[in-house]
């Protein structure tokens, strides 16, 4: 199964269902999509769509794709990348009124040139990065949580 996520970010992403669709129209994609919209409104009899859902419910997804196809926001990268996953990451922009601004690309950047993410940097790519997932061994991502957590336990007891 493939996990597509766009987030809840209020502007559609509706760039990222269309190139999806097509390329499971063009059996490019052939496993069973399930897609977390959000904000985004999109039908489609090729995907199993969902708006909202909760926290549990994305996490299971997570767990149980084979890959993610996230827009590059931070929490829903690093949810699939802290299950494992191997994650297709595509920015939504403000040219295509998408965000307010581009900062997905300081994140798309980032993790792609860590080795922890494909960057799709252009919706027209998605289709080399679908084909380059089986191939991708992503660096797994650890985050610095923990180490914060730790620093600040110490503090404490030393104070």
């Amino acid at each position: 199964m493939i996990f597509v996520v766009l987030g809840t970010h209020e502007l559609s992403f509706k760039r990222l269902l269309v190139e999806v669709e097509s390329l499971i129209k063009n059996k490019v994609i052939e496993d069973k999509v399930i897609v977390q919209a959000g904000h985004t409104k999109f039908q489609s009899s090729l995907m199993d769509i969902h708006n909202f859902v909760s926290y549990q419910q994305m996490e299971q997804w997570f767990e149980q794709s084979d890959y993610v196809i996230s827009h590059a926001g931070t929490g829903s990268v690093l949810g699939g990348l802290k299950k494992g996953k191997t994650v297709i990451a595509v920015p939504r922009l403000k040219k295509y009124y998408e965000h307010n601004d581009d900062h997905q690309l300081q994140l798309l950047e980032m993790l792609g040139e860590q080795g922890h993410i494909i960057p799709c940097h252009e919706i027209k790519n998605l289709k080399k990065a679908v084909q380059a997932v089986q191939l991708f061994k992503p660096k797994p991502f650890v985050s610095g949580k923990d180490k914060i957590c730790t620093l600040l336990e110490t503090y404490i007891e030393q104070a």
